[in-house]
């Protein structure tokens, strides 16, 4: 009879992996600047060179998914082609070129003879937990990269595939090409659901997680690392709002809508429209057209559901705005406030006081005047990948979280006669 070999229990997964990439840190956080560009453009000529096998891997996650029911928009999120590889090789060749912001700088010659500095350094290990989205591999491994960080990835069962691909033909080997070690980056294999939750139960191995997905996986996350002692950058809740203001051009406004249902499984796209309550009977007949010329439906008043309800969460029900009166900017911005997540909400308007108050009123992670809200992107806002948007209303990274923001704060005092903080 033959023994089938004992299955590793999740904790003693995400603890191997997390000792990977901890013995990898030090060599990381040492890494030279040419070593990360390095490691970057590699993975971009490995993203074209291995395009075959990734893209079979992936196809063999979409059959899946597609096979138990998997709605139309989550295997948006979950495909990937070769224009999509395209793009982000390109957004890593980009990455490669941004500099680094210096270690130390300079907050003051004090009286007394001491140099204050404010140093940055590397976390150490940072986890990250997310859902049917490979590219998220590659853009989370790029700013642990970039940041001089090492990182322990997982996935659940649909995409691990693919972002088994990734890692074995594009990010472990782009590191070893640089000379870097290829553990600074580990993926869990393993897609039980324990995984994730062992994953925020480490505060001494991986002291900070980046938690991507719905809103419920990620709070339940967040509540899980937060008894644990672990400090995480959450992803939980999207969608984006316009307001159709009273001095909104027509044209502008048919733009800006069209502009921001590109995408139905994101968490930026258009999610609740308000229009200004005297041009209701003007704007919304033209507005229900628009979207139904673009296969989306109109939720209108009286609603059922939540104002903010996410639409991009709700399976099946992907293709939905929800349409509201506002009595003004600051009444629309305040509804934005209170109803939604906080990502993002947008003004069309060419009254520039009305754009003032409304900016001004909002106080969501993402404030635009003629703008689309698809635009808070890591790579569309800041011309870098993201490892999530962060909506929280506390101090720290806030909107999409990048390379610049995975550092640690080091108050540094030295003679001010030194080198130290200014070398020549």
């Amino acid at each position: 009879m033959t023994t089938l070999p004992a299955v590793a229990a999740p904790a003693e997964i995400v603890t191997d992996c997390g000792r990977r990439a901890a013995a990898a840190a030090p060599r990381m956080a040492a890494a030279r600047d040419h070593e990360v560009a390095e490691a970057l453009r590699g993975m971009a000529r490995l993203l074209t060179e291995a395009a075959d096998r990734v893209l079979a891997a992936n196809v063999a996650d979409v059959d899946a998914a597609e096979r138990t029911g998997t709605t139309p928009a989550l295997v948006d999120r979950l495909r990937l082609d070769r224009p999509r590889l395209d793009a982000m090789a390109e957004t890593l060749r980009e990455l490669a070129d941004v500099p680094t912001p210096e270690i130390d700088t300079v907050l003051e010659e004090r009286p007394d003879g001491l140099r204050l500095i404010e140093r940055r350094r590397p976390v150490g290990v940072i986890g990250a937990n997310f859902e049917a989205r490979p590219n998220v591999v590659v853009d989370v491994a790029s700013q642990l990269v970039k940041s001089r960080n090492a990182g322990v990835l997982r996935t659940g069962g649909a995409a691990l595939a693919s972002a088994t691909a990734l890692m074995d033909a594009v990010v472990a080997p782009a590191l070893a090409g640089a000379g870097l070690d290829p553990d600074a980056v580990v993926l869990v294999t393993d897609p039980r659901r324990e995984c994730a939750v062992e994953l925020v139960r480490r505060p001494a191995l991986i002291p900070l997680v980046i938690l991507r997905g719905s809103g419920d996986t990620t709070r339940s996350l967040g509540l899980e690392a937060a008894q644990h002692g672990v400090r995480t950058l959450a992803h939980a809740d999207g969608g984006g709002v316009l307001y159709v203001d009273r001095a909104a051009p027509p044209d502008l406004t048919r733009t800006m809508v069209t502009s921001s249902i590109d995408r139905l499984g994101v968490c930026n796209r258009l999610n609740l429209l308000l229009v200004e309550r005297h041009r209701w009977d003007e704007v919304v007949p033209e507005v229900v057209a628009l979207l139904e010329e673009h296969g989306l439906r109109a939720s209108l008043p009286p609603h059922e559901h939540a104002l903010g309800h996410e639409w991009a969460l709700d399976d099946g029900h992907e293709a939905t705005v929800t349409v509201a009166p506002a009595e003004g900017p600051a009444d629309a911005a305040a509804i934005a406030n209170r109803e939604t997540s906080g990502l993002a909400a947008a003004i069309v308007t060419a009254d520039e006081a009305a754009a003032r108050e409304f900016l001004d009123t909002y106080a969501g992670t993402g404030a635009f005047w003629n703008a689309t809200t698809r635009l808070l992107d890591g790579v569309k806002l800041r011309r870098v990948p993201e490892t999530g948007i962060n909506v929280d209303h506390v101090p720290g990274p806030r909107g999409p979280v990048v390379f610049t923001d995975l550092c640690l704060r080091q108050y540094v005092v030295v003679p001010a006669s030194t080198a130290i903080g200014h070398p020549e």
